[in-house]
């Protein structure tokens, strides 16, 4: 379900802006459509007052709770079950942040990602994205919202930008606070400078290398990352908000020498911070993280020579809560379940 599919059903049901931007308002801040100043029955059209009940549930099932795994961080991650039977993950992040998915699956293909493993399933509407928020919310506070779960923002642009103009009017998260992550997509740099609402940008980099990053990232878009960086930049400078350069550490791989002098290239006078992400371990990958006293120097040497950098440490390790992990845990185990229930039913 798309946002404008549901604001066409609202006008069918008699709504006007105002009845339509209160339903919206109501819905992704997780609040009962009974709940502000104005009481329905005295603000609604008839119509739409009949169908709430219906639509309230139907809204609910768009993204339910089917797994919550909490980390000693304070982090949770959910997997998040859609109407069709497919699933996805969101994780409420230390101090109000929420980590939400774009896609089923992701077509990206990043060699250290469970996500990108499967292949990309398919797009999520809109209100399946705010619907992951609603559902954070009803658990506890959400201020920030980030675009950095399963899937490419930029594969999904329509329903993504939609998606944040909502959250980033009625929904009430400040434009900065709201945060499009990806790999990089010349569509989403025309694109987010059009829209009302204008999102913090965060560039999944990994590699200052253009050969490296293509083995990284297989079937990101071929574009160098100093070409990246500057449209990046660019953006940056338009909406004052600091770029985030992602980068995931992965050990004798992006760690190097080398790589600390292409940051140091490529990110000099630039409107960005980085953050240094120690890879999360994938069971079956053969990757690994450097040891914390080697990510730690990388940081200190690269804020030495004049690089914002900031040694992030990935959600709810303790819960192997990389992107993608617990969804496949939980379809390994229904997949299991599947297997003992055939092999003991009757021939």
């Amino acid at each position: 379900m798309h946002i404008e599919a549901l604001r066409h059903r609202l006008r069918a049901l008699g709504s006007r802006p105002v009845h339509e931007e209160r339903v919206l308002r109501q819905w992704s801040r997780a609040e009962s459509q009974a709940q502000g100043k104005r009481r329905p029955d005295d603000f609604l059209p008839l119509a739409l007052r009949q169908a709430l009940p219906a639509l309230e549930a139907e809204l609910r099932a768009l993204a339910v709770l089917r797994a919550d795994h909490a980390g000693a961080d304070g982090s949770r991650r959910l997997l998040v079950g859609l109407a069709d039977g497919r699933s996805v993950e969101a994780v409420l992040l230390p101090r109000g942040g929420l980590c939400v998915s774009s896609q089923v699956g992701c077509a990206v293909g990043c060699v250290f990602c469970t996500t990108g493993l499967g292949g990309l399933e398919r797009q999520l509407g809109s209100a399946e994205i705010v619907a992951q928020v609603a559902l954070a919310r009803s658990l506890r506070a959400v201020s920030k919202v980030v675009f950095m779960g399963m899937g490419e923002p930029a594969h999904n642009l329509d329903a993504v930008l939609e998606a944040i103009d909502l959250l980033g009017t009625g929904g009430g998260i400040g434009h900065k606070q709201l945060v499009f992550s990806t790999v990089g997509d010349r569509r989403a740099f025309e694109r987010l400078p059009q829209g009302r609402v204008k999102p913090a940008l965060a560039l999944s980099l990994h590699s200052t290398d253009p050969e490296l990053r293509a083995r990284l990232l297989p079937r990101a878009p071929a574009i160098a990352p100093d070409e990246l960086v500057a449209l990046g930049d660019a953006y940056a400078r338009a909406t004052g908000y600091p770029m985030q350069v992602q980068w995931t550490l992965l050990d004798g791989i992006n760690d190097g020498e080398e790589e600390v002098e292409g940051l140091v290239r490529l990110l000099t006078g630039r409107h960005a911070v980085l953050n240094l992400i120690p890879y999360n371990a994938v069971e079956g990958l053969a990757l690994a993280r450097p040891d914390a006293g080697r990510s730690s120097a990388l940081a200190r040497e690269l804020h030495r020579r004049g690089i914002l950098t900031k040694l992030r440490q990935s959600a709810g390790q303790d819960v192997q809560a990389g992107c993608g992990q617990l969804r496949a845990r939980h379809e390994m185990a229904d997949k299991r379940v599947v297997r003992i229930a055939e092999q003991r039913s009757p021939a």
